[in-house]
């Protein structure tokens, strides 16, 4: 099974159109991905689903339950503040540990305004899961200006193609 995250809680976010577009990119090679939005989580999820009350937020729940049946994973970065949003670290601090990454695959996209593509907030959510056990392709495009490059949720051609690489070399990961 394979799962995209959006990696931001921001509604209508560039993420959850990038999520979309990913998706479609693996529909048309056969493959049916389900979509995790960081905006659907139970709002009050950090303090009740959290370290001692793990497993306990029934409404949280069916997020750790779908990222345990994934097998691979794309995560859609935005970069905040020259890294990646804290509800992404919370929802990864959210599930079962070390069973919900473990031996697992994982591709990662990167979003910015700027010019570096969130390279950094890659470099860190890599490492986080490096220390899951968590593989990670190498390949992580970096989509800077992204709003330059995005248009009635279309991507560049450049960065369209981009995320077909990535697809090829996901799905034979």
């Amino acid at each position: 099974m394979i799962t995209i995250i959006s990696g931001t809680n921001r509604k209508n976010s560039v993420s959850k159109k990038i999520a979309h577009i990913y998706q479609s990119i693996l529909q048309d090679k056969g493959q049916k991905a389900e979509v995790i939005y960081l905006e659907d989580l139970p709002a009050d999820f950090v303090t009740t689903a959290l370290y001692e009350n793990s497993g306990k937020n029934e409404l949280f729940n069916p997020f750790r339950e779908l990222i345990m049946q994934s097998q691979k994973m794309i995560f859609v970065v935005p970069e905040y503040n020259g890294s990646f949003p804290g509800v992404l670290k919370a929802f990864i601090d959210g599930m079962q540990y070390p069973h919900a990454f473990r031996d697992k695959k994982a591709a990662l996209v990167g979003l910015s305004s700027g010019v570096q593509g969130a390279g950094l907030a890659l470099s860190h959510l890599t490492d986080i899961f490096n220390y899951c056990g968590m593989h990670v392709l190498a390949q992580k495009p970096k989509l800077a200006r992204i709003e330059d490059n995005l248009s009635e949720n279309k991507l560049s051609k450049l960065y369209h193609s981009l995320l077909e690489e990535q697809v090829e070399k996901l799905l034979i990961f």
